[in-house]
């Protein structure tokens, strides 16, 4: 059985594309309607059945400790004025799950930041969410994560989620080299870190949802730095397709860039739209919009 309890999402970047809110407030607590973008994530891995979430974060976000802790005077305050439903909400967010915090004390890349999670991961499979990545599934189709986990554990090896991109867009993305196994699934046999459009073995990209035997740990260990400087989580994967196997997933859902402002606003508006208090004020908001 191919189990994954834990997820790592690594939130130790800079969020420079966001500057200059992104100087005191963390990209990952930027809000996606009412909500932080990260917590979308987490609910995705939680409805997945991952148990224990690894944060690998640096300086400046002690802001996402907080969200996830006790708030006395906030609670308090609710049941003082008898606001169940918001009360609640916030009691959910620290039951929700285990959250652990590990930080990343150099910025390295993300190979290492995934690698930082080792201490917590032990020799478990885990999951990988990217924060800047959100994934919508509707409420009868499971998340991403689950659909990888489901795969992973139908064949006994780590998967990882791709999507097909425009060949101008290789060029923002690892692209993977595979071999087709079936519809939608394939075997991948080598990933390049953000190639030139006539470099790019396929259109296959990887957008940030990966479930990893830990295996993955020890090739990190082993792969140099890229030319960047920094351990590429995509060398490791190359490693691991070529030595224990790695396959790869198409996936049902939908996919927001929200480390991109035009992504951003795009998944506040769609996200929006599906908001039971909000969909008919915004529809009409944006029918009678003229600029």
């Amino acid at each position: 059985m191919f189990k994954v309890k834990k997820a790592v999402i690594p939130v130790a970047g800079l969020g420079t594309r966001f500057l200059p809110v992104t100087k005191t407030i963390p990209k990952e607590m930027l809000p996606i309607v009412d909500k932080p973008n990260l917590l979308y994530n987490i609910e995705e891995a939680v409805k997945a059945g991952v148990e224990d979430i690894i944060l690998i974060q640096g300086r400046g976000k002690n802001s996402i400790e907080d969200f996830f802790d006790v708030s006395y005077e906030l609670e308090a305050r609710l049941v003082k004025d008898n606001k169940t439903d918001l009360l609640n909400k916030i009691i959910h967010l620290k039951d929700m799950c285990n959250i652990i915090t590990v930080r990343q004390k150099v910025a390295l890349g993300l190979g290492h930041a995934v690698h930082c999670a080792k201490p917590v991961v032990g020799d478990e499979n885990f999951a990988v969410l990217l924060g800047d990545e959100i994934m919508y599934t509707d409420d009868n189709t499971p998340t991403v994560t689950k659909q990888l986990i489901d795969s992973a554990g139908a064949n006994n090896v780590s998967t990882v989620a791709v999507m097909h991109v425009s060949m101008e867009d290789v060029q923002k993305y690892g692209i993977i080299k595979m071999e087709e196994l079936g519809p939608n699934r394939f075997k991948v046999l080598d990933v390049v870190e953000k190639p030139n459009p006539d470099q790019a073995p396929s259109q296959y990209a990887l957008p940030g949802r990966y479930v990893f035997s830990a295996k993955i740990f020890d090739h990190l260990e082993n792969i140099k730095p890229s030319k960047r400087g920094e351990i590429e989580l995509t060398d490791a994967q190359t490693l691991l397709a070529q030595k224990e196997g790695l396959e790869a997933i198409t996936f049902a859902g939908l996919r927001y860039d929200a480390g991109d402002k035009f992504g951003y606003i795009q998944a506040n508006i769609e996200f929006a739209l599906r908001h039971p208090e909000l969909q008919d004020k915004v529809k009409k908001y944006l029918s009678e919009l003229k600029l």
